[in-house]
């Protein structure tokens, strides 16, 4: 599939609403397409990672026809050849509708078999009760940048205003934004996000991070590869001894994704914040 195919998917389509189970909905998009813009192929990647998927329209009826709701949480791992186009996700989830599962077990254990599936690697699956605790938002660690007095007229991804801050400085920190916006390569909607940077190493130039962000404002791709373009980018400009990119986007149509990509072994996702 290339780029040009995108524009065949259903999320730039007019489509049904299927309210009967049906996984042949979910249309996988290979990750490849993307990272070889990035020079990346195969499984010989710089980061390990997960996009982490929250589904707050999920229904489904019992054997007895009663509407049941919950909140569902998927991770996707980075290495898994696809990715899921959204809005096939979406069409998919809403095909749960009118079909009757014999529990809460059963509806996990039928998603995560069908988007295992269609990622190409396993898929784990998470459902929780719409009033759980663990649904509870937090706010970002870290630094926000937002409030620095900068000027751009960059809107397309732009490494070169990435630098470093005085030379010999070294720090362990978290930076954020929440100016992020990219835009979806299908259909051009603006894709809105809360970006986080955890690193440890030579010390990043503030003003310039906060202009790099900006500069995706025009970009068009899918979440997931803007995050590793910033990884990437971010990567090339000096040695970190870690380096940690995660993006919170706000959700559409029910649901929402964010990317995160570390150098390091562990992925710990922060817990969602106020625009989710």
């Amino acid at each position: 599939m290339s780029r040009e195919d995108w524009q065949d998917l259903p999320l730039g389509q007019e489509t049904d609403y299927e309210s009967r189970y049906n996984p042949q909905l979910l249309h996988p998009i290979p990750r490849a397409v993307s990272r070889a813009q990035l020079q990346l192929e195969g499984d010989a990647l710089p980061f390990t990672g997960a996009d982490e998927w929250w589904g707050f329209e999920l229904s489904w009826l019992n054997k007895k026809g009663l509407p049941q709701v919950a909140v569902a949480r998927f991770r996707f791992a980075a290495l898994s050849p696809f990715m899921i186009e959204s809005k096939s996700f979406k069409l998919y989830l809403n095909s749960f509708n009118q079909s009757e599962f014999t529990s809460a077990d059963a509806v996990c254990e039928t998603l995560q078999q069908d988007l295992s599936k269609a990622a190409g690697s396993d898929v784990a699956v998470n459902l929780f009760a719409v009033d759980d605790p663990a649904l509870d938002v937090v706010g970002p660690a870290g630094f926000c940048i937002d409030q620095l007095d900068i000027e751009t007229r960059q809107y397309q991804p732009d490494s070169s205003l990435l630098k470093l801050a005085e030379p010999g400085a070294q720090v362990q920190e978290t930076l954020y934004s929440h100016l992020l916006r990219s835009n979806c390569p299908v259909t051009g909607q603006p894709d809105w996000a809360t970006v986080s940077i955890e690193y440890a190493g030579p010390a990043l130039d503030r003003a310039g991070l906060l202009a790099y962000i900006v500069s995706f404002r025009e970009h068009q791709d899918f979440h997931e590869h803007c995050v590793e373009r910033m990884f990437c980018d971010l990567q090339k400009l000096a040695a970190f001894e870690s380096l940690t990119v995660c993006a919170r986007y706000t959700r559409r149509g029910g649901l929402d994704i964010n990317p995160l990509r570390t150098s390091r072994g562990e992925i710990v996702f922060p817990g969602r914040f106020a625009r989710q």
